[in-house]
Formats: structure tokens, sequence, C-alpha cells
């Protein structure tokens, strides 16, 4: 499955090294911009799946009025996502795809340094203070990384909080919108599982690998806030009063 990923990826790698005089960091970003771009056809579904999601909150508020059993609840609120063309499942799709990418740019990346000269350029594993190969032992890179993948995950829960405007009523609903609405509860698990796994992943794994994952998700924040705005950012910054509403 991966080895067609893996070769187009190889000599994508090749020739932007061989472009930029053996360096390695910027073929690793060159790749993870034109990946992004790629995977935008795939990643607007999801965007606007949650744009919905926002705008169908008065509706689903209603709804757990109406409906006190919470399987009668989940039924009607399925019947409602069904019915706008809504899959709250949308935004697992992107990830998935992004850890398959991963998983084939690590074998590919390995194979690379595994060369002691490409295109009569030697390999140089040196970006900056960091060396590719390896882990970064000053933690930078990894608590970039789940410091990005955490505001990249807040702002997905736009459709959620965004609508909540006492913070006091906020704290009071979460346990129960976490365990009625299906969308919310899979939002709220990636919102810190991910921050989470990507910090201790990244801690083991080569610097070029969280380089990409690291320039993957700013990306990817840039995209949200252009199709979005904020999300659930704000109302994150609002609790800790560093904003005004």
């Amino acid at each position: 499955m991966l080895a067609p990923i893996n070769y187009v990826l190889y000599q994508i790698l090749v020739f932007f090294y061989s472009l930029f005089g053996g360096n390695l960091g910027l073929p690793i970003i060159a790749i993870t911009l034109i990946t992004k771009f790629l995977l935008i056809p795939f990643v607007l579904p999801s965007m606007k799946s949650a744009k919905k999601m926002q705008e169908l909150k008065p509706a689903l508020d209603r709804l757990k009025e109406k409906h006190k059993d919470k399987k009668e609840l989940q039924v009607a609120q399925m019947a409602l996502y069904k019915e706008q063309g809504i899959n709250p499942a949308a935004g697992c799709l992107p990830q998935i795809v992004q850890i398959i990418i991963l998983i084939s740019l690590y074998q590919v990346f390995m194979e690379f340094i595994k060369q002691p000269s490409i295109g009569g350029l030697l390999v140089n594993p040196h970006f900056f203070y960091l060396d590719l190969t390896k882990p970064d032992h000053t933690y930078i890179m990894p608590v970039l990384a789940g410091v990005t993948q955490f505001i990249f995950s807040l702002m997905m829960q736009s459709g959620v909080e965004s609508h909540i405007q006492n913070p006091k009523q906020k704290d009071e609903k979460k346990k129960e919108e976490n365990s009625l609405e299906m969308a919310t509860s899979m939002q709220q698990q990636m919102l810190y599982m991910m921050p989470i796994m990507t910090v201790i992943i990244s801690l083991n794994f080569q610097s070029g690998l969280i380089l990409y994952w690291v320039v993957s998700t700013i990306f990817s924040i840039v995209q949200q806030y252009y199709f979005s705005g904020l999300g659930g950012v704000k109302p994150f910054l609002l609790k800790l009063r560093i904003i005004k509403q």
C-alpha cells in the first residue's frame, strides 16, 4: 500500500535536496507544503462539516430539551446530521491520511539518510540547531509539535463552544454535552489526546519527521483560520481572560 507513496516521496525528496544544495530541512518543508496542498480536497469536507455543526448548535439544543431519553436524543441527532448532510466522523479522515503519509515519510527518510551522497552531494542532516536524523533532546520540537496540535484541535471545536456564553454554564453542561453529542465527544477526545500523543511520539522520533509534523500542523492552523476563524480558540482565550468578549 505504501510502496507507491514511498517512491513518489523519495523522488521528491531527492529532487528538492539537490535543488536546495544539500539542505535536508528545506526539502522536508517543501514536501510538507506540497502534501498539504494536495490534501485540500480531502480536508475541505471536514471543515465544512465543522462549520455546519456550529450553525446547528441551536437546533441541537432544542433537541436536548425535547428528548430527555439519551437514546432517543442520539437517534434524533443522527437524523438531523443526515438531513443536513453532516458526517460527525469527517474530521478523522485528514488525520488518518496524515498518519499514513507520516509512516511513509519515516520509511523514505530512513532509506534516504543511509545513502552517503545524493546527486553528488553529501547527505547533510543538520538544519539550524537540529540533527534531523536524531530526536530533539532539547525538547523544543516535541513541545512545539504538541502546542501547535493543541491549538489546531481547539480550532476544530468551533461547532461546540462558540454558542456557550456563560463560562459557569459551560462547566455545568460539559459532561452532559460530551455524553449526548457524538461529534462533541470525538472532538473532546481529540482535543487532549492528540497533543499528548504527539509530544510522546516526538520525543523518540527523528527531528526530520517532527519538522514535517510541525509545519503540517501550522499549515492546518492557517487553513482553518482562513475558513472559519479562531473557532474554539476564542472561548478558550475568553476563559483564560486573555481577550475580552
